[in-house]
């Protein structure tokens, strides 16, 4: 009998997004270019806070890594999530383009459920040490592409 490789979800079932929780989620540039740097982001973090107003969706941690970024995200009231990240991606990847003729992210992101409050202060350390695990920087707090537009910087890279 022959098998087949499934390939793992990368997206969860739409219905999971249908009530109030805390998100992680990546989004890689497209090809994994190393595409961020201080104007990029700047101008993503503008885009990012409109777009969780627009949303109702707490940033609890970004951190822009050159070639993707990680949000940890918390949706007080019930959010549909990929629309959220559809219209980020959208109006970021619109402008990038125009800019520079090459698309900004990759088809899809990666995104994961967490269980507990506990969790979310986990996951809050975990993203700002990803510049750290990548040899990056030696702290969190070295890193300027990481924070929070609920917590205090000092809260999200030191604590």
């Amino acid at each position: 009998m022959v098998s087949t490789f499934r390939r793992k979800q990368n997206r969860l079932p739409l219905p999971n997004y249908a009530d109030t929780h805390a998100y992680l989620l990546t989004l890689c540039c497209e090809k994994r270019r190393r595409e961020f740097n201080d104007a990029l982001v700047t101008f993503c973090l503008e885009k990012l806070r409109a777009v969780a107003i627009r949303h109702k969706v707490d940033v609890l941690v970004y951190c822009f890594m050159p070639d993707h970024v990680h949000l940890l995200l918390f949706a007080a009231h019930p959010a549909f999530i990929p629309a959220f990240v559809r219209d980020f991606k959208q109006i970021t990847g619109f402008t990038f383009k125009t800019r520079t003729g090459r698309r900004l992210w990759q088809k899809s992101y990666h995104d994961h459920i967490l269980r507990s409050e506990e969790s979310v202060h986990r996951a809050a350390r975990y993203t700002a040490a990803n510049p750290v695990r990548a040899g990056i920087v030696a702290a969190p707090a070295e890193y300027p592409y990481t924070g929070s537009f609920v917590w205090d910087r000092s809260a999200v890279v030191e604590g």
